[in-house]
This record gives C-alpha cells, sequence and structure tokens, in this order.
C-alpha cells in the first residue's frame, strides 16, 4: 500500500484565502453599509412619522441589511487578518461563507417580522400621510440603487483571481466561482430594493384610490420575495460550509480521469477549499505494480481546479 501527499498545504501561496478581488470587495461593503445605515434611520423615522407600513417595513428590513452587509464587510475583514494564520488547514474563505448563511438567517428573521407587522395593519388599519411618505420610498429606492450599482461592480470584477502557479480561474470550470458573501450583501440589496418598489406601489394605490389595505399587503408580498432569496442563500452557503459537494461535476471528472484499464477509484471524498478550488482524498486499487500516487497526481493534474490531494494506492487482481 503507498499513500502520498501533496507538499504541505500553503493558503498564502495559493491566494485562496484572501486575494486583491477581496479587497475591492471589502472596500465597496463597507461603503454600501453606512450609507444603508443612513438610509435606514430616514426610512423608519419616516415610516413612523407618516403612519405608513409599508414604508416602516422596508425601514427595519434595510436595519437588518445595514447588520448583514456589516457582517459581510467583518467577515472580509477577519478573512484578511488571519489569511496567514496556520490553525486555517485550508484558509480563511469559510469564514466568508459563515457570514454569508448569516446573512441569509437574518433575512428570514425579517421577512417573519414583515408578517407580523402587515398583518397587525391589516387588523387594524391607521392613517397614512402618502405624499411625504413616497418621497421618502423614492429617496430610499435610490440609495438601493446605487447600493446595489456598487456591489454590483465589486461583484463583476470579483469573479475572477489567479493561484499561486499562475492559473487564472474564472467563473470557474462549473461556474461556481462567485463570492457568496458578496452575493449575499448584494441580495440584501436587492431586498431592499424590492420593498421600496413595493411600498410606492401601495402609498400610490392608497393615495390615488384609497386603497389602504395595499400598503399592509405589499409588506407581505415584500416579505414572501425576501423568504425566497433567503432561501436560496442559505441552500448555497449551508452546502459548502457542510461539505456537501459529492454531487459536483469534478467528483466524476476525478474518478473518470484517473480510473484506466488498470486502475479503479475504490473510495473518493472531494470537499471545496476555496471560492472555485477543491481537495480530495482518494484510493486507488491498480493492478499494475508500477502504478504509484505520483502517477495518479500527474493524471489529476490537468484539472487545476483541484489543488490539494491525498492519494492511497492499493494492490488489485485486477479491474471488475
Amino acid at each position: 500500500m503507498k499513500t502520498e501527499n501533496e507538499p504541505a498545504w500553503n493558503p498564502r501561496a495559493h491566494s485562496h484565502s484572501f486575494h486583491a478581488t477581496d479587497e475591492g470587495a471589502e472596500r465597496g461593503t463597507r461603503l454600501v453599509m453606512w450609507i444603508t445605515a443612513v438610509a435606514m434611520v430616514a426610512e423608519i423615522a419616516a415610516g413612523w412619522w407618516f403612519n405608513s407600513m409599508a414604508l416602516l417595513a422596508d425601514g427595519w428590513h434595510m436595519s437588518s441589511h445595514t447588520v448583514a452587509i456589516g457582517l459581510s464587510a467583518f467577515a472580509y475583514a477577519t478573512a484578511r487578518r488571519y489569511a496567514d494564520d496556520p490553525r486555517f488547514a485550508f484558509g480563511t474563505w469559510k469564514v466568508e461563507i459563515l457570514a454569508g448563511f448569516a446573512s441569509a438567517i437574518l433575512l428570514v428573521g425579517v421577512a417573519a417580522l414583515m408578517v407580523v407587522g402587515s398583518a397587525e395593519r391589516i387588523l387594524a388599519p391607521q392613517p397614512i400621510h402618502y405624499k411625504e411618505a413616497l418621497v421618502v420610498a423614492a429617496l430610499g429606492l435610490v440609495v438601493n440603487l446605487a447600493c446595489a450599482f456598487i456591489l454590483g461592480n465589486a461583484h463583476g470584477h470579483g469573479h475572477g483571481h489567479e493561484d499561486g502557479h499562475g492559473h487564472h480561474h474564472g467563473h470557474g470550470a462549473h461556474g461556481q466561482g462567485h463570492d457568496l458573501n458578496l452575493r449575499s450583501a448584494y441580495v440584501h440589496v436587492l431586498a431592499d430594493a424590492a420593498t421600496s418598489v413595493l411600498a410606492i406601489l401601495a402609498l400610490v394605490g392608497g393615495w390615488l384610490w384609497g386603497w389602504a389595505w395595499l400598503d399592509p399587503l405589499m409588506g407581505i408580498v415584500g416579505a414572501v420575495l425576501v423568504a425566497v432569496w433567503a432561501k436560496g442563500l442559505i441552500a448555497q452557503t449551508g452546502k459548502i460550509l457542510l461539505d456537501r459537494e459529492m454531487d459536483h461535476p469534478v467528483v466524476q471528472e476525478i474518478r473518470e480521469v484517473i480510473e484506466s484499464e488498470t486502475e479503479r477509484v475504490v473510495d473518493l471524498h472531494v470537499w471545496r477549499v476555496g471560492k472555485n478550488v477543491y481537495s480530495c482524498a482518494v484510493a486507488v486499487a491498480s493492478s499494475d505494480p508500477r502504478f504509484d500516487a505520483a502517477q495518479a497526481r500527474r493524471r489529476l493534474a490537468i484539472h487545476e481546479e483541484v489543488v490539494h490531494s491525498t492519494i492511497e494506492v492499493l494492490p488489485s487482481a485486477g479491474r471488475d
């Protein structure tokens, strides 16, 4: 039985912990956090003063996003600070994923609060100062669109990076190289924009046609939309945190590139260690006494996304 590991893992050398594109994402996220905080205070105050549930829900919704976007910025700062810490076996990338997961959980809580608040207003309607609330809602939408532009621009520049070997990883061989921490902040801003649009529609309907019920109804619609986005983000980040990657196409590709007439993969484990990079542990049964882990690694080398591997070679009488 022959077992071989690659040289000791060096996260900094492979640049999968924290790289230049993350610095731009961190700056953009921090800027959006402060912009959102100012808009949040304005919307909550206006919603309370003008008695608009849709506007108040949008403001409280924005408050949760201020916290969540701040969490994303904190995750980038933490990943950068501990990028060289050897206690993180595969670098600090999952700090960002954890922040994205926490942000998605916050979104679920916000959706629940929006439903409760809207239901209360349906059961006990309150008079609304429509014109004044519309002005604030429109300003809130402008702020949300500006923040979406800032984060969208950072997201567009954050899809590619190079590793320590000079290889470029763009969207990834399978299109999964995006930054989920940045995406979580982006989803929060988009959710804000959507609820601002719904608030404007509700206020216009109430002002022009007297549809006071539209204000709390739009609060519920916005809550459903936020919950759907949160569900998708929880699924994506949770999958990575739990190392549920064995249905990823790269798993079958690893198996196919190693197997031959005399070799077969008898055990294989693959998990993600960066935005679009993976580690694997594989056991290969071979009837060729000359076959060793070095040969298996040469076959595996065509997959640049596999940056670390542990390979065990077992004797075999032949293929089944």
